[in-house]
C-alpha cells in the first residue's frame, strides 16, 4: 500500500511539472502571437523549433541557391553539444583524480591543509572570466585553456567535499579496523573511502554544475565547434531564435547529467538513507 501511495505522489509530480511545462509554453505562444514583445527579443516557439530543426540539417544558403549549408558554423548543433561535453569531460575527470587526492592530502596532514587550503577556496571565489585572460596568455586560444578552464571551476569543490567527507568520518569506525588487523591502507580502503563517497559524489554533482555553467566562458574565444560558443555567436548576430534554442540544449544536457550523476551516486552508495 505505502508503494503504491509513494507511485501515486510520484506520478502527480510529474503531471505537475509536465502541465506547469505546458501552461508556460501557452502564456509564451500567446504573448508573442499577440505581437506584444518584439520578436527580435522573445520569438515564438515555432521560430525557436524551426532554428533547432535548421541547426541539426542541410539546407539551401538562400532560396533558390544551388550551395548547400549543414548546421550553423559548419557544424550541426549536436556536434557542438557533443564537443563541449568533451572539454568537459577531460576537465571532470583531471578535476575528479587531482581534487581527490589534493583532499585525501589535506584531511591527512593538518600543516598543509593550513596552508593550501585558503588558495583552494580563493580560486573557488574567483568568477572564471577573471583569470580566461591568463589562461588565454599561458596557452593561448586552444582547448587546452577551455580545459584549464573548466578544471578549475571544478577543482576546488571536488577538494572542499573529499576534505568534508574524510573528516566527517569516524574515528571509531577506523580505529576498529586497525585494531583488528587490518592495514592502514585496508582501513582506508574498506572503511574511510565508502564513508566520505557520499559527500564526494555530492561534489562531483556540484563540480559538474559549475564547470557545466562555465562553459560559455570557456568557449568565448575560439569556442567553434562548441555549444556555448554557439550560443554567444548566435546572440551577437542578434539569431535570438537559434540562441534561446542553444540555450535550451544546453539546460536539458544539464538536466541529463545530473541526474545521470544522481543515478550512480546511488548504485555506488547504495546504503545512504537506508540507516
Amino acid at each position: 500500500m505505502k508503494r503504491l501511495l509513494a507511485t501515486i505522489r510520484k506520478g502527480s509530480r510529474t503531471i505537475q511539472a509536465l502541465l506547469s511545462l505546458v501552461l508556460l509554453l501557452v502564456l509564451w505562444w500567446g504573448v508573442t502571437a499577440a505581437g506584444l514583445v518584439n520578436p527580435l527579443y522573445l520569438p515564438s516557439p515555432q521560430s525557436v523549433w524551426s532554428a533547432f530543426v535548421e541547426a541539426n540539417s542541410c539546407r539551401p544558403q538562400s532560396p533558390g541557391s544551388s550551395r548547400i549549408i549543414c548546421g550553423e558554423q559548419q557544424y550541426f548543433l549536436w556536434q557542438h553539444l557533443v564537443v563541449s561535453l568533451e572539454r568537459i569531460g577531460i576537465g571532470m575527470l583531471l578535476a575528479i583524480i587531482v581534487g581527490m587526492l589534493v583532499g585525501f592530502l589535506l584531511a591527512e596532514v593538518e600543516w598543509l591543509n593550513r596552508i593550501v587550503l585558503p588558495y583552494i577556496n580563493f580560486i573557488r571565489a574567483l568568477p572564471p572570466l577573471g583569470y580566461i585572460g591568463l589562461l588565454i596568455v599561458w596557452f593561448g586560444i586552444g582547448d587546452t585553456t577551455k580545459i584549464w578552464l573548466l578544471f578549475l571551476a571544478a577543482f576546488p569543490p571536488i577538494v572542499l567535499a573529499t576534505l568534508e567527507g574524510i573528516q566527517g568520518v569516524n574515528k571509531d569506525r577506523a580505529n576498529s579496523a586497525l585494531s583488528l588487523g587490518a592495514s592502514r591502507f585496508k582501513a582506508f580502503l574498506f572503511v574511510i573511502f565508502p564513508s566520505a563517497l557520499p559527500s564526494i559524489m555530492n561534489g562531483i554533482r556540484l563540480a559538474v554544475g559549475f564547470a557545466w555553467t562555465t562553459v560559455v566562458a570557456a568557449e568565448l574565444n575560439n569556442g567553434i565547434p562548441g555549444i556555448g560558443a554557439l550560443a554567444y555567436l548566435s546572440g551577437t548576430e542578434l539569431n535570438t531564435s537559434l540562441t534561446i534554442a542553444c540555450i535550451f540544449v544546453i539546460g536539458i544536457a544539464a538536466l541529463l547529467l545530473d541526474g545521470l550523476i544522481v543515478l550512480i551516486t546511488k548504485l555506488v552508495t547504495p546504503w545512504v538513507g537506508k540507516d
